[in-house]
């Protein structure tokens, strides 16, 4: 497993409408963890930058979950735009064409490439007119990201062990749908528990409504640091 602070595993989502109900969150929660995602919610807003730029002021991690799927060039040119804000990680889809594009235009992000959303399933898939497994689909799009030199994938907590076993150790699995053992799953399909996504291979978890919903979010955020440590002392 990949050497990170343990206190850094726990990604909260700020999946909030305006800049000022994400810094409330923030301000609830901070004393127990460092590192926060801004989505496209928050960035269509027309705030992200400004809150991005705030978060590291304040020392936090930030992980811009853009998900970027466009043409490369353009692609490229994004990724430019963003450089020298502070960001940690950004993410695009797993399109080889696009990863290439961000890779080639970072300067200190760390690229993530997205396998399959965890709101979707193979019957998405089938939809989509994919004729593939899920989790073969992930695999391959995992393999494709590290060669094109992504710093990692998003990917469901369900197929990180695959993509752990084919990957090199630095190589970051990020996983979203992360839940308490015994809670709402919502528009999630492929969700598991921190404990056993650690065991399976996960690097960094994402979690979003089960704090930010939470009544005390500082306390939904210290029970998962809790889960999180545990679960890296039984490994």
């Amino acid at each position: 497993m990949t050497e990170i602070p343990t206190r850094d595993r726990l990604i909260v989502a700020l999946d909030v409408p305006t800049d000022s109900q994400a810094i409330d969150l923030v301000d609830r929660v901070e004393d127990h963890v460092n590192f926060f995602k801004v989505g496209l919610e928050l960035f269509s807003s027309g705030m992200g930058v400004g809150l991005i730029e705030t978060l590291v002021k304040r020392g936090h991690k930030v992980f811009a979950d853009f998900k970027f799927f466009d043409v490369p060039a353009t692609v490229n040119r994004s990724v430019r735009n963003l450089n020298g804000l502070g960001i940690t990680f950004l993410t695009v889809h797993g399109d080889s064409q696009i990863m290439e594009a961000a890779v080639q235009a970072t300067e200190e992000i760390s690229i993530l490439a997205v396998t399959v959303l965890t709101s979707m399933d193979e019957n998405n898939l089938a939809g989509m007119g994919v004729n593939m497994k899920l989790v073969d689909l992930v695999k391959m799009r995992a393999q494709n990201a590290q060669s094109l030199g992504c710093a990692g994938v998003i990917a469901s907590a369900q197929e990180a062990t695959y993509i752990r076993q084919q990957s090199e150790t630095e190589f970051l699995i990020v996983t979203p749908g992360i839940r308490s053992a015994g809670t709402a799953t919502n528009d999630q399909k492929r969700t598991m528990t921190a404990k056993r996504a650690l065991e399976s291979g996960a690097d960094y978890l994402v979690v979003g409504r089960p704090i930010r919903d939470a009544i005390d979010p500082g306390q939904a955020v210290a029970q998962f640091q809790r889960e999180i440590a545990d679960a890296l002392i039984d490994n």
